[in-house]
């Protein structure tokens, strides 16, 4: 639709009160008399930056929608040095994400037009903010697209959150623990049998996996600050009590890999979907691929996941 695609970057203050979030916005250069069909966000994941997302991003712009997205605290540019990779607030982090995608969205928003559709996508940790945001700030939102996501105990994450707390006391908030993450992302790693390297379970695609790796800003172990967010995060999203909060009228779309270790091989994405619905959400869909693993954005058909989000997003619109 669009003839060509261009990119603005730009700042905005972090919720937290000290850090600079770095934005990008993907914007398609209309023909004339074409207007834009709508706005989607996308909250990227642990670990990783939202440059990741350029392909996505440029393939929703060349559809006439406008798309932004954000790098997290301890993420990509909005560190303010190498050290703050995979840090954020022990006791405030998971609010930082949050309320950091929601400035976001007042930021793209006001500058292109509150009345335009505005949709929210969000991969792996950003699936866990995004279900965590809708229960806050849903209101007015076109529609979600819940991406890699998973389903973790309660008692599991609180669990982890306790200990991610009692080791910061004792040692700080930035130090790193190999324990948890031998019991998080860690984790991982051991669902793929016969794997070449620690992260083959983010993609049957060695290729992406090999880019993953190359890249400095991905792959980073979290502080305990860090881990401390996640766990809360996964703790609020599993809450029945607070999904009932979403609005009930706001379509859901659950995408994952059959074969993602944090989805539990599409079982805890199913979970997912379970719990809003049994919140009241009246329209919730779910797709799995067969033979893709976490990052269904990077695997070799990748194509068709764009075709099922922009099928999914048309849908809506109409």
């Amino acid at each position: 639709m669009a003839d060509h695609v261009t990119t603005m970057e730009f700042g905005f203050p972090s919720w937290d009160g000290s850090s600079t979030i770095h934005a990008i916005i993907w914007q398609p250069q209309l023909k004339r008399g074409e207007q834009l069909r709508g706005i989607v966000q996308l909250i990227h994941g642990m670990s990783e930056h939202i440059e990741r997302y350029d392909a996505f991003a440029r393939f929703l712009a060349g559809q006439g929608f406008l798309v932004c997205g954000h790098d997290h605290i301890g993420h990509g540019h909005s560190v303010s040095s190498p050290e703050d990779l995979g840090h954020m607030p022990l006791d405030t982090g998971a609010d930082v994400l949050v309320e950091d995608a929601d400035t976001l969205r007042y930021v793209v928003q006001h500058a292109f037009g509150p009345d335009l559709p505005y949709f929210i996508f969000g991969h792996s940790m950003g699936s866990f903010t995004l279900r965590v945001y809708l229960t806050r700030h849903g209101e007015g939102l076109a529609g979600a697209i819940i991406c890699g996501t998973g389903q973790k105990p309660p008692l599991l994450s609180l669990a982890g959150n306790a200990l991610a707390n009692v080791m910061a006391k004792v040692r700080g908030t930035h130090a790193k623990s190999e324990l948890i993450h031998s019991m998080a992302d860690g984790a991982f790693s051991k669902a793929v049998e016969g794997a070449s390297t620690e992260f083959d379970w983010i993609s049957a695609d060695k290729g992406n996996v090999q880019d993953y790796i190359a890249d400095d800003l991905n792959g980073f172990p979290f502080t305990l600050g860090g881990y401390a967010s996640l766990t809360k995060l996964t703790l609020l999203a599993a809450d029945l009590e607070l999904a009932k909060r979403i609005p009930h009228t706001l379509p859901l779309l659950f995408i994952a890999g059959a074969k993602d270790p944090v989805g539990d091989n599409g079982a805890g994405v199913k979970a997912a979907a379970d719990l809003v619905e049994r919140a009241g959400v009246e329209d919730v869909e779910v797709i799995l691929y067969d033979g893709m693993r976490h990052e269904v954005l990077n695997e070799a058909d990748a194509q068709v996941v764009f075709e099922d989000v922009l099928a999914w997003l048309e849908a809506v619109l109409s």
